[in-house]
């Protein structure tokens, strides 16, 4: 799993790529912050601190997040699953996802996971639903 963070003025953007569905909501609602094509492929200069705040909290699968984020630290204990239309299913909340014996503490807003068997990072959601054209 590859974590990364990008700082600018007070705020921290974490990105955990093992979580990603390539949704692209990142990259469509702030191209000159998220842009796939460039390297590396987070500008932290190119947005004001807050909107990028406000573009993170839009990520469905809780990749990008703001470290030290205390709204999400103090979430909800009720846990959300929702089935996402040809995609994933979506798990809001902090849960214990136990995995080829392991067991992973996910303190995450959401959690994306794979619905349509074709993910290469099981048991989480990697976008390939798409690729498949997955219905369900």
């Amino acid at each position: 799993m590859a974590t990364k963070h990008y700082t600018k003025d007070d705020v921290t953007v974490k990105w955990q790529s093992d979580l990603c569905i390539h949704s692209e909501k990142c990259f469509h609602g702030l191209p000159k912050v998220f842009n796939p094509k460039q390297r590396p492929w987070v500008n932290i200069d190119g947005a004001s601190a807050q909107d990028i705040i406000d573009q993170v909290k839009k990520c469905p699968s809780g990749a990008l997040s703001i470290a030290g984020d205390a709204e999400a630290a103090t979430m909800s204990q009720e846990i959300i699953v929702e089935t996402m239309p040809d995609g994933p299913l979506m798990v809001y909340g902090n849960m214990k996802i136990k995995h080829d014996g392991q067991e992973i503490l996910k303190d995450s807003k959401a959690t994306a996971f794979c619905r349509c068997g074709a993910s290469d990072n099981k048991p989480y959601c990697d976008g390939s639903h798409k690729k498949i054209d997955f219905k369900g």
